[in-house]
Order: C-alpha cells, then structure tokens, then sequence
C-alpha cells in the first residue's frame, strides 16, 4: 500500500495539472452575448444581444441551459444517464416543448459530428482561470474559437454537443457562419453552489408539444 501511495505522488509531481483538475457536478455559469465585429451589425441587433443573457446550471447527470432576450427564451434541459434532452421556447403568450430521445438527440447534432478541433498555444485568462484557445472546423466549413479551462471539467458535456470532446469547461467561445456576423459567448460569472433540483423538471402542460 505503501508503494502505492508514493508511485501515485510521484505521477502528480511529475504532472501537477491532474492534482489541480477536478470534475464540477454542480455549478451555475452565466455567460454575456456580443458581436465581435460590431461594425457590420446595427443597432436594434447590438441592443438586443446586450439585452440577452445565457445561463448554464450543471447538477451531477443534469444540465440545462436557459437562452433569454426581450422576445423570445428557451430552455434545454438534459440528462447524460439517459441521453434524452427536453427543449422548451416561450415567444409571447406561446409556448412549446420538443421532447427528444438518445437517437433524435444524436440526430440533431449530427452537423457536429466528425469536426477537426485544432489546440493552439494561445491562451488567456477568465474568471481568474487559465483558459486554452481551440479551433472547432465543422464540415460545412463553419467553426467555432473556444477558450476552456483545463483545470475544471464538467460533469455533464454532451449538452453543448459540438464541445462534448474538449478537455476543459468551455469559459468563451464564437461562432464563425461564413459572411455573418460573429457572436460571442463569455462567461461573466460562475458559481459552485447548488443548483435546485427543480431546475431539472420537466412541465407537464401548458407547452404545446412539437415533434
């Protein structure tokens, strides 16, 4: 046992990162939303996204992530045990729920599937964690600049299917479609309390359900 122990503290003084990482099963994370280049959007489109916000609540095998603007919010919430996912959108006085399975889940997120993630040397830092650039080229030629800190990993990834293979929390990221403009996602706040298991729940009427 003894041998052990000293092999073990061996290993984490010859590689530190796997003593400071640690596995987050229960955290909220609040993200900002802006448009990188300001300059090709217009103001009602600048306004709104300042006035839009997205919210990220880990809790073991759940996850949910609430979108919101002035007009419109939606809500996906998923389980890893199960695969299944449950999204919710409120427009106005309407309001719908698409329910998927393991398989319709994959489906959806098929466009994700076979990217090529390029890990550069660049790096900065967000909420006082040291965070990693990556590159996400997709197959339609679309991709995605993220910046994750190594040092947390959340228990839940496959909510946010195109960073399910990256090896760290996702802390910013852009989006990069062609010719439009390029919104960015930065995360202004994270926090290790609990999340209330209500969050998770699922409603059982007042949504109209679409297939």
């Amino acid at each position: 046992m003894k041998n052990v122990l000293v092999l073990f503290a061996l290993i984490y003084m010859l590689n530190p990162t796997i003593a400071q990482t640690r596995i987050v099963a229960e955290c909220t994370v609040n993200y900002s939303i802006f448009i990188n280049d300001a300059v090709k959007a217009d103001n009602e489109t600048i306004a709104l996204l300042k006035s839009s916000s997205k919210t990220v609540y880990i809790k073991g095998n759940d996850s949910r992530v609430d979108l919101t603007s002035p007009s419109f919010s939606q809500t996906m919430i998923y389980n890893k045990s199960t695969g299944t996912a449950v999204i919710l959108r409120e427009m106005g006085a309407n309001k719908f729920i698409t329910k998927l399975d393991e398989k319709k889940w994959i489906e959806q997120n098929s466009k994700y599937s076979n990217l090529n993630i390029t890990y550069t040397s660049e790096s900065k830092k967000i909420l006082g964690y040291d965070c990693k650039k990556a590159i996400l080229q997709l197959q339609n030629g679309n991709s995605f600049t993220v910046y994750y800190a190594p040092n947390i990993i959340p228990s839940v990834t496959e909510f946010e299917y195109q960073f399910k293979n990256i090896p760290g929390f996702v802390l910013e990221y852009e989006t990069r479609e062609g010719d439009k403009q390029n919104i960015v996602y930065t995360a202004t706040k994270i926090s290790f309390n609990p999340v209330q298991a209500a969050k998770f729940d699922i409603p059982t009427s007042g949504y109209r359900l679409l297939n």
